[in-house]
């Protein structure tokens, strides 16, 4: 298992992570992303209104081949791309880019619309009927059905990659979100909080495609909504902080300074790579996900449901994303401390002691009044603000912290073990978009980071819904039809296996599938472009639009 976690750990920084110089992915799918918009003519702008024509119904047929409308097919790839990576993903990347970083999601997302198109219109073209009468596709078909039987081996790996990644990253790890955050906001055993989510789960998913888009097309609007008004209620509240927001994530992303706290690196490669890369998460662009449910829409047009597609990174990033940073932003969350509770165990909190104790050891911190006298602690790399010994912060911590390299162990000044210690934080990821939600809506909700935990909760469950279609769509590439209701089983079972156990080592091993999808996938649509192009250009001729 340690040359297994090391190996994953090699693989994720090659393809994601952020050293000193752009995460190869990055640079694959920013490139096709310039490479596909210029060579079909900045779709994304010319024909914007032409999918939102469709969306909305105008061309619908129920004679068409498929198994669900547009709409449908639209808010089952919603409910994949609409989630965590609205909430968390952006205060992530402003957390370690910087305000700027949003900018360069806001050109992800514009790149993103002319790839999401390519990617559907190609798995409409090239799908397949099943001998139910439902339908198949995604890169899987086109590699094969488009590049050739010789390419079969591609759309093997991509399949591979792709169940993998559905049942990990699309599921355990959504899972053990929502369990993370009910457990530490409502104290409910993860176990419970598995049950219910892997049966709503599984109450959807089994009843197949239809079921999907139908639940889909119900639950991403009305939680959409919710987060959307919340949002844009707080941007009304703090109206005179809007314009100067936009003012310095404009001019932060190209000219990066750290916050006042140490946010942000205050670097251009930094803030750039972690905008892209956020971005990319947030509306999966490239990655070969949505093709799959857009490809069950009722259609005889592939273009057709190629405009509807790239609506998504529209809605996704350029939209909920914008919301949730300009209230980071707007409110100052991003770089103030923030009370919360501090567990010395965590991930996300660390130490360096600087000076041994009488015997000689380095491995104890030492606190005099809320404060360390021998060395520094962290969270999120970020030193934390004085330290107390319990929930109302009016007991300064006065104590240690026993080997804090391994199993870190609070012990106060009277001998008293401890759990938690509580004190200023600088926030990062969900916990910093709730707490932005919270300051923003005090004058009329004093509870306003609820909104976030049901985001939270309802963004996570649907994610888990949408990809379960992805994940038996490759089953079914990989081992035929039959194998889908087994796969279903397997994908609850894993949901309720990932809220209960640490996710460190599954949670990288899906990410790095994650990126091996895009990988195999941006090579056929590089190689496919051309046909992309016949057809687009043929749709358009003969259709008024």
């Amino acid at each position: 298992m340690d040359t297994f976690d090391l190996i994953i750990a090699w693989l994720e920084n090659l393809i994601w992570n952020t050293p000193e110089a752009m995460p190869a992915m990055v640079v694959v799918l920013l490139a096709f992303g310039i490479f596909i918009t210029i060579r079909l003519s900045f779709i994304q702008i010319r024909h914007f209104k032409h999918g939102l024509k469709v969306v909305s119904g105008k061309y619908d047929d129920p004679k068409d081949d498929g198994d669900i409308n547009h709409f449908q097919a639209l808010s089952t790839a919603l409910s994949a791309t609409v989630g965590i990576g609205n909430i968390a993903g952006v205060a992530l990347a402003i957390h370690y880019g910087g305000p700027g970083a949003l900018f360069w999601m806001w050109i992800t997302a514009i790149l993103g619309m002319a790839i999401k198109y390519t990617e559907v219109t190609l798995a409409q073209e090239y799908r397949i009927k099943n001998e139910d009468g439902t339908v198949s596709g995604g890169p899987m078909y086109y590699i094969e059905r488009g590049l050739g039987p010789n390419w079969k081996w591609l759309a093997i790996a991509f399949s591979i990659a792709a169940a993998i990644c559905a049942f990990l990253t699309g599921n355990a790890v959504q899972a053990n979100t929502v369990a993370d955050v009910m457990n530490s906001d409502f104290e409910i055993p993860r176990a419970l909080t598995g049950f219910v989510t892997a049966s709503l789960v599984a109450a959807v998913i089994l009843g197949g495609i239809k079921r999907i888009g139908y639940v889909t097309a119900r639950l991403v609007p009305f939680m959409a909504t919710i987060y959307v008004l919340a949002g844009l209620l707080i941007l009304l509240l703090h109206y005179d902080q809007v314009i100067p927001s936009i003012w310095v994530i404009l001019s932060s992303a190209f000219n990066p300074q750290a916050g006042v706290l140490g946010v942000g690196s205050g670097t251009l490669i930094f803030t750039l790579s972690y905008g892209v890369q956020r971005g990319l998460f947030s509306n999966e662009a490239g990655q070969g996900s949505a093709p799959i449910a857009h490809s069950a829409a009722k259609t005889d047009q592939p273009v057709r449901e190629g405009v509807v597609a790239l609506l998504e990174p529209f809605i996704d990033t350029l939209i909920v994303c914008t919301i949730t940073g300009l209230v980071i932003v707007s409110t100052g969350a991003w770089d103030m401390y923030h009370p919360a509770t501090v567990n010395p165990q965590s991930d996300t909190v660390s130490y360096t002691v600087t000076e041994a104790d009488d015997l000689g050891q380095m491995d104890i911190l030492y606190f005099e009044n809320g404060v360390p006298v021998n060395g520094e602690m962290h969270r999120y790399e970020i030193v934390v603000d004085t330290m107390y010994a319990n929930p109302d912060q009016t007991e300064l911590f006065t104590g240690r912290i026993e080997n804090v390299h391994d199993a870190a162990i609070i012990i106060s000044e009277q001998g008293e073990a401890l759990n938690r210690l509580y004190g200023g934080v600088v926030e990062n990821g969900a916990p910093l978009t709730a707490r932005a939600f919270e300051i923003g809506l005090s004058p009329f909700f004093p509870g306003g980071g609820f909104i976030v935990t049901l985001s939270v909760l309802l963004f996570a469950v649907s994610t888990s819904i949408s990809w379960s279609y992805y994940g038996d769509r490759a089953a079914q590439y990989l081992f035929g039809f039959k194998s889908i209701f087994y796969y279903r089983l397997a994908f609850v079972g894993m949901h309720f296996f990932g809220a209960v156990v640490s996710l460190t080592t599954i949670w990288a091993f899906g990410d790095v599938m994650l990126g091996l999808m895009a990988f195999f996938n941006i090579i056929a649509l590089f190689a496919l472009s051309g046909v992309v192009l016949k057809i687009t250009r043929k749709y358009f001729e003969n259709t008024e639009v």
